[in-house]
């Protein structure tokens, strides 16, 4: 088993802090996602609040079990966004 792909801190005050993933299978290691700055490119169930805040509380896909191997499959389209960004900025 590949024990870095999935970490739990029941420790936690806020642990689940989504609702309807079983505590047993909830996945920690993306407390903060990675693929948040992608918007709706990220495939995960958001929506955009009344601010315009897009709000992830009713996304699992980062913290069920194959969580890992979620966000590792769209990462490229995370740094290739950021680099992009960056060359802009250099511009």
């Amino acid at each position: 088993m590949d024990h870095y792909k999935f970490v739990q801190n029941r420790s936690c005050e806020y642990f689940p802090c989504h609702d309807g993933v079983d505590p047993d299978d909830f996945n920690c290691l993306f407390c903060y996602c990675p693929l948040y700055m992608l918007g709706p490119d990220c495939g995960g169930d958001f929506f955009y609040n009344e601010r315009g805040v897009k709000d992830c509380s009713r996304c699992h896909k980062p913290h069920g079990r194959q969580g890992f191997e979620y966000v590792q499959a769209r990462i490229d389209l995370v740094v290739e966004r950021t680099r992009r960004k960056e060359k802009k900025g250099r511009e």
